[in-house]
């Protein structure tokens, strides 16, 4: 496998201290806490289940979802619906990556049998990425519960959309239960994609960087498109748009898929997943994906020195080598 010589590392740096200048030894002071208090962040699944669960009585279930659906205490939506006696729970449906998030980015998904819960699951990334009408057949209502990652060309929002499409259809119910958005959700940023080139990674015209929750996002393709989806968003609390992603918050980060392993990692992904299109690694099987991006063919040194002299705020560069157990390991 060829060695890349990277070229950056994209990372959010304190800025250094500078030196300091001996002063004269002052009394003690009383030394004052620094802790964040934990912001309690309760993710519509827990809302779903304290609340709304009248919603699903009598009601046949299917649950798109992944690795991504839990609660607070890391147990997964699908343990908890099976577990509970008012929920007749059927079907599962799967994005990219699979119901349990294991297979790598653009490798087809099976559908099959989940070996845990023993419950159907159709892929929505294998032989087709719309849900066919043998998929939706019999089923009332269908619970949407994937971390995003606030980004266009991520595919999980063309899984909602083709899901709401498909549920249209079908006369199916779709109520997203949602998550925050490990952007944030005031910045928007990115050119709007032109609908010529529409496809999975990227199928609605939207920014690169759009700002809203899968329920928010729900909402504005069944609006747009006008559909006539029966769509219900059931809130998280807790959460608002200014908050610092995953800071001090009691819900757990878990992996939307193998590469997207922190929330530093999406924060990168808007910029740096564009390098994919081109020649240029960019980190995917290295020890920070996004994060890392480079090619033999590039000095790092002198890259990392003409981009810190930008004077990019909150950023840094610096020269790295790395060789990517997956993904381009030749460019």
């Amino acid at each position: 496998m060829m060695r890349l010589f990277l070229t950056l590392i994209i990372a959010l740096l304190p800025l250094a201290a500078g030196a300091a200048t001996p002063v004269p030894p002052t009394a003690a002071s009383p030394v004052k806490s620094i802790a964040v208090p934990i912001r309690h962040i309760t993710p519509g699944i827990e809302v779903l289940l304290s609340d709304r669960l009248a919603l699903l009585k009598g009601k046949r279930v299917a649950l798109l979802t992944n690795q991504t659906g839990v609660d607070r205490k890391g147990v997964s939506d699908v343990d908890l619906l099976r577990a509970h006696p008012a929920i007749n729970l059927v079907a599962l449906f799967s994005p990219e990556h699979g119901v349990r998030g294991e297979a790598q980015a653009g490798e087809k998904v099976a559908s099959g049998i989940d070996p845990k819960s023993g419950l159907p699951v159709h892929s929505l990334y294998g032989e087709t990425k719309m849900p066919t009408d043998k998929m939706m057949h019999g089923i009332d209502i269908v619970l949407v519960d994937l971390q995003d990652v606030g980004t266009r060309f991520y595919t999980y929002s063309s899984t909602l959309l083709f899901m709401l499409r498909a549920a249209e259809k079908s006369g199916a119910e779709v109520i997203v239960l949602d998550r925050p958005n490990p952007q944030g959700g005031v910045i928007l940023e990115g050119p709007v994609l032109e609908t010529a080139f529409a496809s999975f990674v990227g199928s609605f015209a939207m920014p690169v960087r759009h700002g809203m929750t899968f329920g928010e996002l729900a909402q504005m393709f069944v609006g747009e498109e006008k559909l006539r989806t029966r769509l219900r968003v059931i809130p998280m609390r807790g959460w608002r748009r200014d908050l610092a992603p995953y800071d001090a918050w009691d819900l757990p980060w878990v992996p939307p898929s193998p590469n997207m392993r922190t929330p530093e990692t999406a924060a990168v992904y808007p910029g740096t997943a564009l390098f994919e299109g081109t020649n240029i690694s960019e980190g995917r099987g290295s020890e920070k994906p996004f994060e890392y991006i480079g090619a033999p063919f590039i000095d790092g040194a002198a890259l990392a020195e003409r981009l810190n002299a930008i004077g990019l705020p909150g950023v840094a560069f610096a020269p790295i080598s790395f060789t990517p157990e997956i993904g381009r390991a030749h460019v």
